[in-house]
Order: structure tokens, then C-alpha cells, then sequence
């Protein structure tokens, strides 16, 4: 092959019409992730996108909604400790998992229904 994958640009989770604040509360106010601006032929479409490391999270506009709550991102982290912290501080809920060798992770949800877990390797 003449090709290479070289990593992931970005990722997009699903959202219901009109949820743009509420993804701006979750993933800037409580994820930390910084709002970035969508290019303006798309902004029509509605929905918010943020910048994370070298990522991108996009939230989409779809109509029926319809929440992944199998299907995922998994977004890495370091201190996983201070961000359950966090998230018990912001009242937002969060299961453990230890199932995964080599990994601390919970799971999360957005406001939106959608999973998203979070892991830092140990």
C-alpha cells in the first residue's frame, strides 16, 4: 500500500436540535475542552465543536436523535483521580470499570445520552 492511517482528526457524537449550550456547559465548562469555530459553510448545520490535545470533538445536529450508548470515543487522560474529583464536584456521574488490564476508566455521559469513556493508562 502506497497509504498510512496516522492517527485520528477528529471524532463527532450525535446531538438533538437546539442542544448547542447545553454541549458548550458540558464538554468546555466540565470536560475542559476549548470551543473552536466551525468553518462558515457548516455553521448552517448547527451544532459546536471543540479542540482537545491535538483532536478534535465534533458535536453534530441530528434529526430523529437517537443517544450511542454502545458505540463511543475513549479519551485519554492524565489523573484520572482529579477528574472523578471533578466530576463529583460538578455532579456529574461517572461509572468505573476496571476491567480493562493496564487501564484506570469510567464512563461518563453527555447531556445528550451519549457514552464517552475516559482512561489513563498505568
Amino acid at each position: 500500500m502506497d497509504f498510512a492511517l496516522k492517527g485520528i482528526d477528529h471524532v463527532q457524537l450525535a446531538a438533538p436540535k437546539g442542544s448547542e449550550e447545553a454541549a458548550r456547559s458540558f464538554f468546555a465548562g466540565i470536560l475542559g475542552m476549548t470551543e473552536i469555530d466551525k468553518p462558515e459553510k457548516l455553521r448552517k448545520r448547527g451544532g459546536v465543536w471543540f479542540q482537545f490535545g491535538s483532536s478534535q470533538l465534533h458535536i453534530g445536529i441530528e434529526e430523529p436523535f437517537i443517544p450511542a450508548r454502545k458505540a463511543h470515543p475513549a479519551f485519554a487522560t492524565e489523573n484520572l483521580k482529579s477528574l472523578r474529583k471533578h466530576l463529583r464536584e460538578n455532579n456529574t456521574a461517572f461509572l468505573e470499570d476496571s476491567s480493562l488490564p493496564g487501564a484506570d476508566r469510567i464512563y461518563i455521559n453527555d447531556p445528550f445520552g451519549n457514552r464517552i469513556e475516559i482512561l489513563e493508562w498505568i
